[in-house]
């Protein structure tokens, strides 16, 4: 039995093209035409969404923003015929794992998804390591090359945050909103002063990176 998608298009014609060769690719996919909301508990039983904008139903992006808010961490690649900036950056900062323009071919489409699955998922186990950097986050403990880092309280949450997404960029918005207290210091701003203080803390390396345009991320946290 194959890994099981979810696939949201509804041209039929192009849904059929993707619907085989996912399968053909040894996936198993589940195909609807329609947009509806997915609740977090349904989406977490398949290992990745392929989500077209323009549905009838639901809007593909609210069915994103949903699945966000939700705490849904399930991969999205997004379909679209619009190939404006704009919308994909929109795309991203709500939480997309990539987006690809209509037209093109399901075949690139498949090792699209073969390459998103190949990339950490979000990470659920206590201890979280990237190269020289551990985080410990039931005991709220950070090394680096063994040796432990003392960090405040928001400093903690932001590398959990990102730790619990290693590979994947989380936005300055939903950080500020999630990780900072809204009615001191919730601004974007303010993350990013609280950014460059955990960098220092954590040494030379590139344990978090920049996402221009985006956020940050968990690197590899090496010195290279």
């Amino acid at each position: 039995m194959g890994e099981r998608l979810l696939l949201i298009e509804d041209d039929p014609q192009l849904g059929a093209q993707i619907s085989g060769c996912l399968e053909r690719a040894g996936f198993e996919p589940t195909w609807w035409t329609v947009g509806r909301p997915l609740p977090p508990g349904e989406a977490s039983t398949y290992r990745l969404v392929i989500l077209d904008l323009m549905l009838p139903g639901t809007y593909g992006l609210d069915i994103l923003r949903e699945l966000r808010e939700g705490a849904s961490d399930v991969p999205v690649l997004i379909l679209s015929a619009r190939n404006d900036t704009a919308d994909k950056v929109r795309a991203l900062k709500l939480g997309a794992d990539d987006y690809m323009t209509k037209p093109f071919w399901p075949e690139e489409l498949v090792e699209r998804v073969r390459a998103r699955l190949r990339r950490p998922m979000l990470q659920r186990q206590s201890l979280v390591e990237a190269g020289s950097l551990q985080v410990d986050l039931d005991s709220r403990e950070v090394r680096v090359l063994g040796k432990p880092v003392e960090l405040t309280r928001v400093e903690f949450d932001l590398l959990a945050a990102l730790a619990r997404r290693r590979g994947a960029s989380v936005t300055r918005q939903w950080l500020a909103e999630h990780v900072l207290d809204p009615e001191r210091e919730g601004t974007e701003r303010t993350l990013d002063v609280h950014v460059s203080r955990l960098r220092r803390k954590l040494g030379p390396g590139k344990h978090i990176e920049t996402v221009w345009g985006i956020g940050y991320r968990l690197g590899e946290g090496d010195d290279t």
